[in-house]
């Protein structure tokens, strides 16, 4: 009797969408939502679309003296 009633609503699961799509909400959905919106309050100082461009420090301000030479071998 259980087992039928199991069946049955593993049935409408399946093949029913938006039986489907409550049940995805109401165990992944809220979550998502919930990590979504702390990602965008984390990265909120920055606008969708926006383009920052950081631009390089002028030679006169910089204390980088060179670095160390690296060999390289060339492939063709």
């Amino acid at each position: 009797m259980l087992f039928k009633y199991l069946f049955i609503i593993t049935l409408i699961i399946l093949f029913v969408p938006p039986v489907r799509r409550f049940v995805f909400y109401l165990l992944v959905g809220r979550q998502l939502v919930k990590q979504q919106k702390q990602q965008a309050s984390a990265s909120g100082r920055s606008r969708e679309g926006e383009v920052r461009v950081k631009t390089a420090p002028k030679k006169g301000d910089s204390s980088f003296t060179g670095g160390e030479y690296v060999d390289y071998e060339e492939v063709k």
